[in-house]
């Protein structure tokens, strides 16, 4: 019983230490915000409440429609990243497959060749819109 109770004591004393630093930060955040706030300058003109856009000049409405080959490029982007992820395995264990394993990954590759193909005759790569 008293093991249990020298254990128990020892880790509410290592959450304890815990609970301090995690108090003494939560202080500090608070009087850094604070301080900031009363001491920091308050000019609000015209043009620091105008949005910045990288030094370019902001002209209509930004909630216009995107094209959705945009988005299709940043799919097959994340296609194609995850399809060089497959190669590590196989290049890892390249030896160890033999040919059944080449023959596998030349599989893996040419589903990946036909779908490229595929959209770049359907014309999903240009992006002139």
């Amino acid at each position: 019983m008293y093991n249990f109770l020298l254990n128990t004591a020892t880790s509410n004393s290592s959450y304890f230490i815990i609970g301090i630093q995690l108090i003494f930060v939560v202080v500090m955040i608070v009087a850094m915000v604070a301080i900031s706030a009363l001491l920091g300058p308050k000019r609000k003109t015209k043009e620091k409440l105008e949005t910045f856009t990288s030094g370019i000049e902001t002209h209509g409405d930004a909630r216009k429609p995107v094209a959705v080959k945009y988005f299709l490029v940043a799919i097959l982007f994340v296609l194609f990243d995850v399809e060089v992820i497959f190669f590590y395995p196989y290049a890892v264990n390249f030896k160890a497959l033999g040919w059944d394993g080449f023959f596998a990954v030349l599989m893996f590759v040419s589903f990946f060749i036909i779908g490229f193909t595929y959209i770049i005759k359907k014309g999903a790569l240009t992006l002139e819109d």
